[in-house]
């Protein structure tokens, strides 16, 4: 399966995309991130397509907003 890569203006062009496909799996699947992160990394739940990208989805955003928020503790 090719690998799909997409730039970004800035990070939160970034994190805007991250939130609206988080929303969309959110609405699919009518559970919340946290709740879906937790079920996926107890076992609970298959490694379908869906479940991996929302998994590595859900990953990327905690890792980015954890950054942006140090970034901001430092400049403010």
């Amino acid at each position: 399966m090719p690998f799909k890569r997409i730039t970004y203006a800035s990070a939160i062009d970034a994190l805007d995309a991250l939130l609206k496909s988080l929303a969309a799996y959110e609405q699919k699947y009518q559970m919340s991130s946290d709740e879906f992160y937790a079920n996926y990394l107890s076992g609970k739940l298959e490694d379908s397509k869906d479940f991996v990208e929302w998994a590595g989805d859900y990953k990327h955003y905690i890792e980015m907003k954890k950054e942006l928020e140090e970034k901001l503790k430092v400049t403010a």
